[in-house]
C-alpha cells in the first residue's frame, strides 16, 4: 500500500520538477540574449539553479514513488544541506542589509547616497569590481532619460523623484553646490565646495561620464542591492518553510520505505 507521504513528496516533486524547466530555459534565453557583461553574469547561475532543482526532483520522485531507499536518503541529505544553506543566506542578507539609506535634502525631491552609510562587506565587493559595474552602468544607459529632458526647469528638475542610481550616477552631489544648466549639465561656481565631497571633483557633463565614477553613484548601487536584497531575504523565509515542510514529508516517506523493505525481507 503506497502511503500518503510518498505520493505527497512525489507530488510536491513534480512541481518543482515543472518549475525547473522553464528556469533553465530562461537561462538560456539569457545566454543568448546577453550583449553587455551585466547581463551576461546572469545565465550561468540560472541554468546552474535551475539543472539543480531538477537533478533533486528526479532523485525525490523516484525514491519516493519506486521506493528506492538510499536515493530518497540521498535527496533528504541534499534537501538537508540546502535548508541549511539558505537559511545561513538569509541570515547574512539580513544583517549586510541592516545598514544604509538614501539622506533626505531639503526642498529637493530625490535623496542623496553616502557609500559609507553602508556595510563595509557590500562595499569592498563593490570596490573591487566597480570597473565591471561601471561598464554595464553606462551600457544601460540609466541616465538616458535625464539626458533626454534637458530642458528641463531647475524648479522642475529639482522636484524630481530620482530613483538610488539615478541620484547618485546622473547628477553632481548637492555638496558640490554647482550651477544647474540641465539634468545632466552642471557649472563649477565661485561657491562650489571643491574640497567638501571628493565626488565634486570627479563630475563630469560627458554623458560617458557623469559620475559613474563617483562614490554617490556606488552607493546608489548599494541601495538597490540593499532594497533587493531584502525582498529575497523575505521570500527566502518562505520558501525556507515550505523546504522544511517537504523535508518532513521527505522523512516519514524514507521511514515508510525503510519499513516495507523490512516487512518484504522478512515476511
Amino acid at each position: 500500500m503506497v502511503r500518503i507521504s510518498n505520493n505527497l513528496v512525489g507530488i510536491l516533486n513534480i512541481v518543482t520538477l515543472l518549475l525547473s524547466i522553464p528556469i533553465i530555459g530562461g537561462g538560456i534565453w539569457l545566454s543568448k540574449q546577453a550583449n553587455t557583461e551585466c547581463e551576461q553574469f546572469l545565465d550561468k547561475p540560472v541554468i546552474a539553479l535551475g539543472v539543480f532543482i531538477l537533478l533533486v526532483s528526479i532523485a525525490g520522485l523516484i525514491g519516493s514513488c519506486c521506493k528506492v531507499s538510499w536515493l530518497l536518503w540521498v535527496y533528504l541529505l541534499v534537501m538537508f544541506l540546502l535548508i541549511l544553506l539558505l537559511f545561513c543566506f538569509t541570515v547574512f542578507a539580513f544583517v549586510v542589509t541592516n545598514k544604509g539609506a538614501g539622506e533626505a535634502i531639503s526642498e529637493r525631491g530625490y535623496k542623496e547616497y553616502r557609500l559609507g552609510d553602508y556595510s563595509n562587506w557590500l562595499q569592498k565587493r563593490v570596490n573591487n569590481h566597480w570597473t565591471k559595474i561601471r561598464s554595464c552602468l553606462v551600457d544601460s544607459k540609466i541616465c538616458q532619460k535625464l539626458l533626454d529632458s534637458g530642458s528641463t526647469p531647475v524648479e522642475v528638475f529639482y522636484k524630481e523623484r530620482l530613483g538610488a542610481l539615478q541620484s547618485g550616477c546622473c547628477k553632481p552631489s548637492n555638496d558640490c553646490k554647482f550651477e544647474y544648466s540641465s539634468p545632466t549639465n552642471w557649472t563649477q561656481t565661485g561657491t562650489s565646495t571643491l574640497n567638501a565631497n571628493p565626488d565634486c571633483s570627479v563630475w563630469s557633463n560627458d554623458p560617458n561620464v557623469l559620475c559613474y565614477n563617483c562614490q554617490s553613484c556606488k552607493a546608489g548601487l548599494l541601495d538597490n542591492i540593499k532594497s533587493d536584497w531584502k525582498r529575497v531575504a523575505v521570500i527566502n523565509v518562505i520558501f525556507l518553510v515550505f523546504l522544511i515542510i517537504v523535508y518532513s514529508i521527505g522523512c516519514c516517506a524514507f521511514r515508510n520505505n525503510r519499513e516495507d523493505n523490512s516487512w518484504k525481507r522478512y515476511p
